[in-house]
């Protein structure tokens, strides 16, 4: 596979051409400083893929990525050193186009700086498979344990009682961990931890900046900003995108699982539920995760406080299951590990 590499750092261009020629089939086409010799060049040797950088000089990676896919239309996958901190430019560049987005991988010998340049070379495998080029397949990285089977709810309006209720019926080995996003002020989020402590025989606590889910432990968005996980599979915080009003935000948190979260771990037993809560929050996030094989649950219009997110999620088929409130813990329980058939949405 002909790749090229857009980025203005020597240092980042050359961690990547080592990373991809360490692959058999991956050659270097041609490299760019920054988004206007990348037209430029795209114009002249169209490689099979790009991989493009978002912050460079004289054009960046959104507009580099528009043009090119207006006068030469390319598979572009998105590089970049922190896409939690550029969340709104990578979906400025994926709407011009670009397939994905991915963090520049680590460098050394580490765990999580292997798990990145798996997370790397996996996506670049699947693009070429679907462009119909031969390409090997990477190696998982070795010596890394799984990540543990995982539940995500988000919510709003309503939320906290909701929570409250689906966390009173977890056993305490559940055998999951569980990631709670709810929309409310940094001020209180210490305290909304403190009190579903008091309510589940589960361990809650707020996602602190780089730590990991651990089993049995429920997790509380804990600021302002947006919860994510890296594809180091850590949590981190991001303010942007800036302009949504409802932070921190279920779609960022739900999509950056979907890119993040290994399709192995999924399919032995991953649920994401949207509960009660105005606007629509969450409801792309969700379909997201269901098209990436997670089991979905919406809260239904009866049981909901306000029905305006699970709604959301009707309308966009994003919900594996619409149920009542009493029924999504024993539904999640039920889907854990895998042993529910789940339904790819058509």
């Amino acid at each position: 596979m002909r790749i090229a590499l857009v980025n203005d750092l020597m240092m980042a261009v050359e961690g990547l051409r080592r990373i991809l020629t360490s692959v058999p089939g991956h050659e270097i086409a041609w490299v760019a400083r920054d988004g206007r010799e990348a037209v430029e060049k795209c114009a002249r040797d169209l490689p099979d893929l790009i991989l493009m950088d978002l912050i460079m000089p004289a054009m960046d990676g959104v507009e580099a990525t528009r043009r090119i896919m207006k006068a030469t239309p390319c598979a572009i996958l998105i590089v970049t050193a922190t896409i939690g901190n550029n969340a709104a430019k990578v979906f400025e560049a994926m709407g011009h186009g670009a397939l994905d987005a991915v963090n520049i991988p680590m460098m050394g010998g580490g765990a999580e700086a292997q798990r990145s340049r798996y997370t790397l070379l996996r996506k670049i495998h699947l693009i070429s498979r679907l462009r119909g080029i031969p390409s090997t397949s990477p190696a998982k990285p070795p010596d890394t344990d799984p990540p543990p089977p995982l539940v995500v709810i988000g919510s709003s309006t309503g939320g906290p009682k909701a929570l409250s209720d689906i966390l009173s019926g977890m056993p305490a080995d559940l055998g999951a961990a569980i990631v709670l996003i709810q929309h409310v002020d940094e001020k209180f989020s210490a305290g909304l931890a403190e009190w579903l402590d008091g309510q589940t025989p589960l361990r809650v606590q707020l996602a602190a900046e780089g730590g990991q889910a651990v089993i049995n432990t429920v997790y509380v968005a804990g600021t302002n900003d947006h919860l994510v996980i890296t594809p180091g599979l850590t949590f981190s915080y991001t303010p942007e995108p800036g302009s949504l009003s409802y932070r921190p935000s279920v779609d960022i948190f739900f999509a950056s699982l979907a890119r993040a979260w290994p399709p192995d771990s999924v399919r032995d037993g991953c649920v994401a539920a949207l509960l009660t809560g105005m606007g629509r929050d969450g409801a792309e996030g969700l379909a997201a995760l269901r098209r990436a094989g997670w089991h979905t649950i919406a809260q239904d219009k009866e049981t909901s406080v306000v029905y305006g997110m699970p709604k959301a999620a009707k309308e966009l088929d994003a919900a594996v299951e619409i149920l009542p409130l009493s029924r999504i813990g024993p539904a999640i329980r039920a889907a854990l590990g895998g042993r529910r058939k789940i339904p790819r949405p058509r």
